[in-house]
């Protein structure tokens, strides 16, 4: 990974815990759990992630 990420909590997270964080970059988009930061990160293509948003019904 080339470029510093800024973590941010999705306006999309439930109040039940539900949360996921997402740091938005150039070339990707990293997806991570809150309550397990050191769990792994989903990077997605910032090219891709207008279609995962449509099909996780947004």
């Amino acid at each position: 990974m080339s470029e510093t990420r800024r973590w941010r909590t999705s306006s999309y997270s439930s109040s039940e815990g539900q949360c996921v964080e997402v740091a938005v970059g150039i070339e990707s988009v990293g997806i991570r759990d809150t309550k397990d930061r050191q769990g792994g990160e989903l990077d997605v293509r910032a090219a891709a992630w207008p279609a995962l948003l449509e099909q996780l019904g947004r």
